[in-house]
């Protein structure tokens, strides 16, 4: 696979909304049909086997997709199962250990909440993007500290690397975020709790564009 583009929607896993291999393929399938063009394996679980088996099977799934795959907060699963890197909390393995052991290539993202000096010095670290939240209440952290707007702008002109968005992201409010400056949108129930996973996706993937034509970050 060829470096991809951090630039789009970052669709998010769910152990409770994809209970089941065959429904948790289905979903991320529909989802990379639609547009997604980054995947997260979030399992909180402490069912090894499970997490391995699944992130395998996602990891494929992937590499077919040509979209990258990183796991959530688990430096080993990412490299056992192959995938294209990470995403690391802050209270997490530390980003030099999971560039050591995953290589120079791996992606390699960092959970920033609303601290502008995290990302910055994420990004001094070698992360490969940094991702602020919550932006809108959040049915999977409820209790996050918000992040106003006004920080995905600050961040655009301080920091190089790619910015994710999170929190509480919908089709209704995803371009406000998009048009601060936010390279990606990571979104959860918004996507895999719909009925049609792969229109949703579509619905998302849109708003960049219509956000590039009709947007300035120095708005």
């Amino acid at each position: 696979m060829s470096t991809p583009i951090l630039h789009g929607l970052y669709a998010i896993t769910d152990a409770d909304l994809m209970p089941d291999d065959a429904t948790l393929h289905a979903a991320v399938s529909a989802a990379l049909r639609g547009g997604a063009r980054i995947i997260q394996y979030r399992d909180k679980s402490d069912n090894h086997s499970k997490r391995l088996r699944q992130a395998r099977l996602l990891a494929a799934l992937c590499r077919e997709a040509e979209v990258p795959l990183l796991i959530n907060d688990d430096v080993a699963l990412a490299a056992a199962c192959g995938a294209a890197g990470v995403h690391l909390g802050q209270s997490d393995a530390a980003l030099t250990a999971a560039r050591h052991q995953l290589g120079p290539e791996a992606i390699i993202g960092i959970t920033c909440h609303d601290q502008l000096p995290l990302a910055l010095e994420a990004e001094a670290g070698s992360a490969d993007y940094v991702a602020f939240g919550a932006f809108f209440p959040s049915r999977t952290k409820p209790d996050a500290r918000p992040a106003p707007l006004s920080l995905l702008r600050q961040a655009r002109r301080q920091l190089s690397c790619p910015i994710v968005a999170i929190g509480g992201l919908s089709v209704d409010n995803a371009e406000q975020v998009i048009a601060g400056g936010a390279d990606m949108i990571a979104v959860i129930h918004a996507l895999f709790a719909q009925p049609d996973i792969e229109a949703c996706a579509r619905t998302f993937s849109a708003q960049f564009d219509a956000v590039d034509s009709n947007y300035s970050f120095d708005q």
